[in-house]
């Protein structure tokens, strides 16, 4: 346990992460990702897909928890496993319910959105006799730099603990869909080196700056919960990918196998 990082957590929702990832870990992540070929939405280049959402928000490789050998090498990386066990659930059981890959061109961003007066269970902050039991600890490891202009991360330190929504969400959601957080009310933006990783508890504030500089911003993204939890959008481990991971990885990929009578009688 690291007392300074822990009352830094609690105070401000996130910590940063330096030089989390190597030089020799990014390259591999991006070599993989740009031997992707360019996806329309809604479409799969094996198990990983391309989301369709709001093109304001760049495009996401989803489930890239299959994209590769060195996917799999993050779902316990040493750099921050420790600290999500901690922070989910007391080191009681993990699981991955969403991993991507962001790319964020000139003029995108995503929107300011959770904040701690929503109290849904799956992005709660909670501490109680001495154990942090949170709902989703984020990774959000940068891929390029991100620096001014670049369409950084930006968040509202403290708002995990927020008791009223943020004057943000006085505008529809719908409204606020892709627009950047630049002039948000006390939003501060964090930059980060290539291999950084910003670790946040999901209910803070957050969202990004609107990229300015040409060129793209891409992040990582590997989203922790606790065991019991479910995919967010479905998607389902290969029967390939299981059977590669190790044991610790598969059982934070599938904390709880399927059961089925017709497997577990021989039939």
């Amino acid at each position: 346990m690291n007392t300074n990082d822990d009352y830094l957590f609690d105070l401000r929702g996130y910590l940063v992460l330096d030089g989390a990832l190597s030089a020799a870990e990014v390259a591999a992540i991006n070599g993989t990702v740009d031997a992707i070929p360019a996806l329309e939405p809604d479409e799969w280049h094996g198990h990983v897909h391309r989301q369709n959402h709001n093109p304001r928000r760049g495009t996401n490789l989803q489930n890239i928890v299959e994209g590769g050998s060195i996917f799999e090498e993050l779902i316990d990386h040493p750099s921050w496993i420790d600290q999500v066990r901690r922070y989910v659930d007391g080191g009681r059981g993990l699981f991955i319910d969403e991993a991507f890959v962001n790319l964020r061109g000139p003029g995108q961003a995503i929107n300011i959105h959770a904040g701690g007066a929503s109290r849904t269970i799956r992005n709660q902050f909670r501490y109680h006799d001495g154990e942090f039991s949170c709902g989703q600890i984020n990774i959000l490891v940068a891929l390029t730099d991100i620096g001014a202009g670049d369409g950084g991360p930006m968040i509202v330190p403290g708002s995990h603990k927020s008791n009223l929504p943020h004057p943000a969400f006085e505008t529809a959601y719908g409204e606020l869909m892709g627009t950047a957080m630049d002039d948000t009310l006390e939003a501060i933006e964090v930059p980060m080196k290539t291999g950084d990783a910003l670790l946040f508890v999901d209910c803070l504030c957050h969202g990004s700056a609107a990229r300015a500089n040409p060129g793209q911003r891409r992040i990582l993204v590997y989203r922790y919960g606790p065991s019991w939890g479910n995919t967010r959008f479905g998607y389902q481990p290969s029967e390939e990918l299981l059977a590669r991971l190790t044991p610790a990885r598969r059982k934070i990929i599938q904390p709880i196998p399927p059961r089925h009578p017709e497997r577990e009688s021989g039939e």
